[in-house]
């Protein structure tokens, strides 16, 4: 819950905020290696996408051998080698069957069907695909149906996909939301997507085989959107902002403001640069050097 900091003077206003709680560890044993990327899978276990070294900067794709080392929730390690990835700024989501997905952020330099790169339990790859330029998110839903969000140089906005690389659903036009260009923030929990997109930052939820609802919200810039029992909680923002939880609650058109808080490091210290991944309740962020992931959850 959000606690007040003492007034720094006698005029400003006191500051609420909400601390972070430790959630999953890198290994001490895997610190020599450099990390490509990480996650939170849809199933609550950390992953860490892990290289000798980092890929050596050029003009050609990298194709080099990686390692993942998974956490699970009650602190259990695993890893899994992976061969020949193909990727320099890779996405990376854990299926169903314990296999991994990596994706190219930016597909201009791939062929058509190599961006994305499906890998058995094994480490195998077994499957390759293309979802198009400009991925900003990269989540696999309980179903192993891999949702992709894009940034701004790409206006398919948010698609659903399958492992094997068929196109299952496209936001194209959604009344009432605006135009779709940047997927800000995505959150897959269970079957239910939810999603803040620019340019008008409506929350979009997202459930099969029905229209999008859509909602309007006064929250501007958030990255990711944590959703519980009727309440919702946004993160970031723009400029000051972007350490920013803005709390909310349901109703049927529209997200009622309920509150602010700054997020903080579990020892409440201002928190520096991060990678965000939100999955139902929870808001997962892992600050630099992306060894460590602590976890706001809405529903405690």
């Amino acid at each position: 819950m959000p606690v007040t900091r003492a007034r720094a003077t006698e005029e400003s206003p006191p500051v609420q905020t909400s601390a972070l709680v430790p959630y999953a560890r890198l290994p001490r044993t895997y610190h020599d290696r450099h990390v490509l990327t990480s996650t939170v899978d849809a199933f609550g276990t950390a992953h860490w996408l892990l290289t000798e070294r980092p890929p050596e900067p050029g003009s050609d794709i990298p194709v080099f051998d990686a390692l993942v080392v998974s956490v699970r929730e009650d602190g259990d390690v695993e890893s899994t080698e992976l061969n020949a990835v193909r990727t320099r700024w890779p996405q990376l989501d854990r299926l169903p069957d314990g296999g991994f997905v990596v994706a190219a952020a930016r597909a201009r330099r791939y062929e058509d069907g190599d961006q994305v790169q499906v890998f058995d339990a094994l480490g195998r790859e077994t499957w390759s695909f293309s979802v198009g330029d400009a991925v900003e998110h990269l989540l696999v839903d309980p179903g192993g149906a891999l949702w992709v969000g894009h940034f701004d140089e790409n206006p398919a906005g948010i698609r659903r996909w399958s492992a094997t690389g068929a196109l299952q659903w496209a936001c194209e036009d959604v009344p009432g939301a605006g135009w779709i260009m940047d997927c800000y923030a995505l959150n897959v929990s269970g079957s239910v997507v939810w999603a803040c997109p620019y340019t008008d930052f409506p929350l979009l939820e997202i459930r099969p085989g029905r229209p999008v609802r859509v909602r309007a919200n006064t929250v501007r810039g958030a990255k990711a959107v944590a959703v519980h029992a009727g309440r919702v909680a946004f993160f970031g923002g723009y400029g000051e902002e972007q350490d920013r939880i803005a709390y909310g609650e349901l109703t049927d058109t529209a997200v009622e403001p309920a509150g602010a808080a700054v997020l903080t490091r579990p020892d409440g210290a201002p928190l520096g640069r991060r990678r965000v991944v939100a999955r139902a309740a929870r808001i997962h962020v892992q600050e630099e050097p992306f060894t460590e992931w602590a976890v706001l959850d809405l529903s405690r």
